[in-house]
């Protein structure tokens, strides 16, 4: 017997923000993984592709709505400039540029405080002083769990990192204008087709920058095979599948927050696949993220 529809989505409500947090945390492991096999903007490049493809497949297959006219054409091609082409290709090339993955993970988790302020202005929403709290310890548990390799950063290497650094802050801004971009003007239509198009728009800016500054390598082997596979179906359509339903069913504020969970995840899977100690403030900084995202995205009950 079918669930009723308000259960389901209760359940997907429940669900769908643990998987995508999963998901997306472990792009920093496939790009670990990958970094002795492949160019970053080469890899993304491909991985672009091969994400289009099969959406563009499944997509004539099922006979989805593609856009009616330019305008959201154009919309959606922009959004994936801003949300793949700009933010994943800034953090993958500053992390291969030098980097320390703590940095750019510190990074991403200045995204929803951003969203926060911009929210009320750029797409109406009203963020609540419980909503206020539970980002601000969010944050400060981001800082708790990264801290560690924040203090191990050598001093001598900082004007090393600099330009890297800029890059991976205009990377942050890109996929925070984007998440807004998408909850103000793609707040309907098929996301099989939408999706193309936006993979469309970031293989369009990634490949060119690719073949001017990279030497294209990839060396393919079990790794890089298993790697893509991954990267393909399970973060470029999996992933960001349930981001735009996150962002389309809810509010971009509130979605956003789920991004302060990916540091502590990662850093659980780096753990368990490459034995990086986690220590018991670490562990206590993940709790208090974890509250501080459950303020962050508790919804307010109806009068």
């Amino acid at each position: 017997m079918s669930l009723p529809k308000k259960d389901t989505h209760g359940l997907f409500d429940s669900v769908a923000p643990l998987l995508f947090v999963f998901i997306w945390s472990t792009g920093f492991i496939i790009a670990r993984y990958s970094a002795d096999y492949a160019d970053p903007l080469t890899f993304l490049s491909v991985r672009y592709a091969l994400a289009g493809l099969v959406l563009l497949i499944f997509a004539l297959l099922a006979g989805a709505r593609w856009p009616t006219n330019t305008t959201e054409g154009i919309h959606a091609l922009v959004s994936g400039v801003l949300l793949h082409g700009i933010y994943l290709g800034g953090v993958w090339w500053a992390v291969r540029r030098g980097l320390p993955a703590s940095l750019s993970a510190l990074l991403s988790a200045l995204q929803p405080i951003l969203t926060a302020f911009l929210a009320p202005m750029l797409v109406k929403e009203r963020i609540n002083p419980l909503q206020w709290i539970g980002i601000f310890a969010g944050f400060c548990g981001i800082l708790i769990v990264l801290s560690p390799k924040l203090l191990s950063i050598d001093s001598t290497r900082m004007g090393d990192v600099l330009w890297p650094l800029a890059i991976n802050f205009i990377a942050m801004i890109s996929v925070t204008a984007g998440s807004l971009y998408q909850k103000k003007f793609i707040h309907s239509g098929d996301l099989r087709t939408v999706t193309t198009l936006q993979y469309a728009g970031a293989l369009a800016l990634t490949l060119p920058i690719a073949y001017l500054t990279e030497p294209m390598k990839i060396e393919w082997n079990t790794t890089m095979i298993a790697v893509t596979l991954w990267s393909v179906l399970a973060l470029s359509i999996g992933a960001i599948g349930l981001l735009l339903l996150l962002i389309r069913r809810g509010e971009v504020s509130r979605s956003s927050q789920l991004f302060f969970l990916v540091p502590p995840a990662a850093a659980i899977e780096a753990y368990i696949l490459f034995n990086e100690q986690l220590n018991l403030w670490q562990i206590l900084g993940m709790g208090l993220t974890v509250m501080g995202v459950a303020l962050a995205t508790r919804k307010p009950k109806a009068s």
